[in-house]
């Protein structure tokens, strides 16, 4: 049940703004956006009772005979939408599922999350802050990847409507209240990058799935297609989330030492310790599609080496060094995820694996400031660097040998979510692709 009220408050907004139609939302296993929209007249009822749904068709989710779910709307995440974006006169809320019982159901990623920070707060950390940059294409159709536009990182010229698209979302985004830092063009045609300000991570969870509603939306409107997929294109940059993240105890930020060269305490250096020992296992849930592995190769910007530095962008976490000596800033960026991951379960497991470095007092090894790229294989293993798994495949043998992902997915959301990815690996391997067509057919 809500807060009464919260639930009252909800209710006279509504009635005041005249409001017809509320979307309530939620993800499935793999963070793909589902909703119901619902009118006025039903919103009491969603609000105290939640609504119905049927479990065994969401991903992930309950088996056919143990189906019937509810949808409790969190009125803490309502927000009006504007008349531009899903027409006048409508509202958005995400929801928390919930058994018939009322008991949370421990198969809805958001509640892991919820789950995640809960352990957090219990060893004092009231804030697990984070801010995601997720890149993402525009492109003129969904069936081949055509780019809209030329132009390179930082380019400022509108070399078409790209440069229209983005300002379009950044507007709408403002309107529904996620606050947005910066945007430019990124390395390869066509790709862009909204970065999103820095906020809890439940909040952020919820406005990533917004945020890439809000590309794709608007870039439909305007007979574009926008893809958050981690490696559409040959020969260029790939997508990536970099995530950067911080643990607060109260208004103080416990990754700030204003005695240490990188004003990095011993807590942010303990927290990224765990994330490079446990970053192999993590990546079945932060780069969890076939696709994310084409991403994820030496010689396109993305991160491959396991290895920390302040300035190295080869690196796959690095301490930014802008603003340096300001508490507030002071935060390391884990660089390996991409946009196309569920955020409540990438933010949960990066999460889960720092706070055991902390818990364990990990030590972190000495950074390595060298480009990565450019050492042979000899220099990477006098640096003791290991490298991310090179498959979807090898990526899910590492998680499912995972103590600590079992732990911070929960066994429902591990089980599930192994199996859903062995079928998505089964299915890829069988398939005959072009490039053993054009490779082999001629020649064997």
């Amino acid at each position: 049940m809500n807060d009464k009220n919260k639930v009252k408050e909800i209710l006279n907004i509504a009635g005041k703004k005249d409001i017809r139609f509320i979307k309530l939302c939620f993800v499935d296993i793999l963070g793909q956006l589902k909703s119901v929209s619902i009118s006025r007249r039903e919103l009491e009822h969603a609000l105290k009772d939640g609504m119905g749904l049927d479990g065994s068709s969401v991903e992930g989710f309950a088996r056919i005979y143990e189906s019937d779910l509810l949808l409790m709307p969190d009125p803490d995440t309502f927000k009006l939408m504007p008349a531009s974006f899903d027409g006048p006169q409508s509202a958005v809320m995400f929801g928390d599922i919930v058994t018939p019982r009322g008991e949370h159901y421990p198969g809805d990623t958001r509640y892991i999350l919820k789950q995640n920070l809960k352990k957090a707060a219990a060893l004092g950390y009231t804030g697990f802050m984070v801010g995601p940059e997720l890149e993402y294409f525009y492109f003129s159709g969904s069936s081949k990847p055509e780019a809209l536009d030329n132009g390179g990182y930082f380019d400022t010229v509108p070399l078409d409507e790209s440069a229209d698209l983005r300002k379009e979302t950044i507007l709408l985004l403002e309107d529904l209240g996620i606050p947005v830092e910066y945007s430019h063009h990124e390395v390869a045609p066509s790709q862009h990058e909204i970065d999103l300000r820095y906020s809890d991570a439940l909040g952020m969870a919820d406005k990533v799935i917004m945020y890439k509603l809000v590309v794709k939306q608007v870039a439909a409107k305007h007979g574009v297609y926008a893809s958050f997929m981690p490696k559409p294109l040959n020969g260029v940059n790939g997508s990536g989330m970099h995530v950067h993240q911080s643990l607060f105890k109260g208004d103080r930020n416990t990754f700030f030492d204003k005695n240490d060269p990188a004003y990095l305490s011993d807590t942010a250096k303990h927290y990224t310790a765990g994330i490079l020992k446990h970053v192999r296992q993590l990546c079945a849930v932060t780069n969890q599609w076939v696709n994310s592995y084409k991403r994820l190769v030496p010689g396109f910007e993305a991160p491959v080496y396991i290895a920390w530095a302040r300035s190295n962008r080869s690196a796959l976490v690095r301490v930014p060094q802008l603003r340096l000596g300001a508490e507030k800033s002071s935060r390391i960026e884990c660089r390996f995820p991409d946009p196309a991951c569920n955020p409540y379960l990438a933010f949960s497991v990066m999460l889960a694996a720092g706070l055991d470095g902390v818990k364990n007092k990990l030590p972190l090894a000495k950074p390595v400031e060298a480009d990565i790229y450019e050492m042979d294989h000899l220099e990477r293993q006098a640096h003791k660097i290991e490298t991310l798994p090179g498959s979807l495949l090898e990526a899910i043998e590492e998680a499912e040998k995972s103590k600590l992902l079992r732990e911070a997915l929960g066994e429902h959301v591990f089980g599930k979510f192994i199996e859903n990815k062995r079928i998505e690996w089964d299915s890829y391997r069988t398939q005959v692709t072009d490039y053993e067509i054009n490779r082999y057919l001629s020649i064997l």
